[in-house]
């Protein structure tokens, strides 16, 4: 009785990751040449029930204002009106910096 050949029965394989691209390489990667120049709107959201426009408008230099918001808790941070991750507020002498703890 002749053999019959068996067809080799393989798993598709996924699509290889997309190689990690640094801020530096993305500026003479030529995938990215386009895209780094699009404007883009990043948000932090901090809830402030209560705050109303006269607050707003009285804000000054050196102003602090209460949140409701625990001091423990990360913030959404948005683009574009999309969630890309969760960020903690940090001072850095006399400036407030938003660092990236979370990517959604």
């Amino acid at each position: 009785m002749p053999a019959t050949p068996q067809a080799a029965v393989t798993a598709p394989q996924p699509p290889p990751a997309a190689p990690e691209i640094s801020p530096s390489d993305a500026k003479s990667d030529p995938r990215w040449r386009q895209a780094v120049r699009l404007p883009c709107s990043v948000s932090i959201l901090v809830p402030m029930p209560g705050f109303k426009v006269k607050d707003l408008l009285g804000l000054r230099s050196k102003s602090v204002v209460a949140s409701h918001w625990p001091t423990t808790d990360n913030l959404p941070v948005k683009v574009n009106g999309e969630l890309i991750g969760w960020c903690e507020f940090e001072v850095l002498g006399n400036r407030l910096a938003a660092r990236l703890t979370e990517l959604a």
